[in-house]
């Protein structure tokens, strides 16, 4: 019998969610000067937490303050200021949600321009074609950084968890830096981390071991994982199957899937791959396959907007309904499905035929209706794409202009530490 949508649901690490219904993660870019989140923050997720859902996972928390996939990024490390997270914890938890923060390392995916370092596995770049030019050409990590990124993912998590967030969800999907590592075809190491799945996931597997040794066994640990990355060659399904074997044993509690990476759009909805064509819940098809199999709990997320949809994901054998693009046009969509009430209006679907721009389109419409929420505004789901996109292209620049100055400042400070300390 199928789990249904409002029933609550018990974790290995002992929380109990409300309901399967989650605000996945999105990439807001909205961190104000610093790199931590502001009033604008604690707002949106206030509303989002108002809204109706049983778990609330913020978008991109960083590890490394030198590594940000956009300008606008928080960063959590053990330079930062904990109050501003506390608060924004206390936000989103307020009408009785529970709350993850997402934490991540872009690796490769940093964007042309951008101050810090580029890191990935191998010394291999992001290919977009003509637009490859958009993202900075990555150096292969040593074993040192590695080691050293390992326990960045573990710092971040043991400070979360003093903040008062319930747990972390660790990203290791959409071509981040652990799933550059697990896939093949960016992975091109020949030592302890590259070669075979089980070299490739090693990073992973250690990540997940240190957070789970930082905090507490009530704090929940997450894995965002791709079911597929869609391109030839590439991380596959029957990867994903194995790579969630392998993170039963190590303390994660649930494994969400998505999909796709910025070659390979599928999370936005851009992927040419059949089994993501449906308009709706992307990779159903996939999540289904791995449900049957799983040791552990599974959400799904990618392109659900309708009650009748996030039924269908939990019949397919998945316990969690994550939605993202939906909750931006519609935060209150979790109150309205209890009410038997569906969305007004959906947010505009973009349809360029260049896909990378398509999706660099579609991001920026989503992040467009976060910044009016957290204004206090309602959401504009009409708003014409290529408005949406030069807006949030201005935003970025001027999140640069701050970011430059912070890390400049920020970097000087840590280096006069370490003098005084050595």
């Amino acid at each position: 019998m199928p789990s249904e949508l409002f029933s609550p649901l018990h974790l290995r690490s002992g929380q109990v969610l409300g309901n399967r219904i989650v605000k996945a993660a999105m990439e807001g870019g909205m961190a104000s000067a610093g790199q931590v989140p502001d009033e604008r923050l604690r707002v949106l997720y206030r509303r989002w937490g108002a809204g109706g859902a049983g778990l609330l996972i913020t978008g991109n928390v960083m590890v490394h303050a030198q590594a940000l996939t956009v300008p606008g990024g928080l960063v959590l490390d053990d330079a930062a200021p904990l109050e501003p997270y506390t608060a924004w914890a206390e936000a989103g938890k307020a009408d009785g949600a529970a709350m993850w923060m997402q934490i991540n390392h872009p690796g490769r995916q940093v964007l042309a321009g951008m101050p810090g370092v580029v890191w990935g596995p191998s010394a291999v770049a992001v290919d977009l074609g003509r637009r490859s030019k958009l993202f900075g050409r990555p150096v292969a990590m040593t074993p040192g950084q590695i080691a050293a990124t390992v326990a960045r993912f573990a710092t971040t998590a043991a400070l979360a968890e003093r903040a008062g967030f319930d747990g972390v969800q660790i990203h290791a999907a959409h071509g981040y830096l652990l799933s550059q590592f697990l896939s093949p075809l960016v992975n091109r190491r020949g030592d302890a981390w590259g070669g075979a799945l089980e070299n490739r996931a090693r990073m992973l597997l250690d990540v997940v071991r240190k957070v789970r040794a930082a905090v507490a066994p009530s704090f929940t640990v997450a894995v965002k994982l791709n079911s597929a990355d869609f391109q030839r060659g590439g991380f596959d399904v029957d990867d994903a199957r194995r790579v969630i074997a392998m993170l039963e044993p190590v303390g994660v509690d649930l494994v969400e899937l998505s999909g796709g990476s910025y070659e390979s759009p599928a999370m936005s909805g851009h992927a040419i791959d059949e089994r993501t064509r449906a308009r709706e819940a992307y990779f159903l098809e996939l999540a289904t396959q791995l449900a049957a199999s799983s040791p552990l709990l599974l959400m799904l997320t990618g392109g659900i907007t309708q009650r009748r949809t996030a039924d269908a994901v939990l019949a397919g054998g998945v316990s969690l309904v994550g939605m993202g693009t939906a909750l931006a046009s519609t935060p209150d969509l979790p109150a309205r499905w209890r009410e038997g009430r569906e969305a007004e209006k959906p947010l505009r679907r973009v349809t360029w035929p260049d896909k990378t721009l398509a999706s660099a389109a579609a991001m920026a419409l989503v992040r467009h209706q976060m910044r009016r929420i957290a204004r206090g505004r309602h959401p504009a789901p009409g708003t014409h794409p290529a408005y949406a996109l030069a807006t949030d292209q201005l935003e970025q620049r001027r999140s640069l202009h701050r970011y430059r100055a912070w890390l400049t400042t920020a970097t000087a400070r840590s280096a006069a530490a370490s003098d005084r300390c050595g």
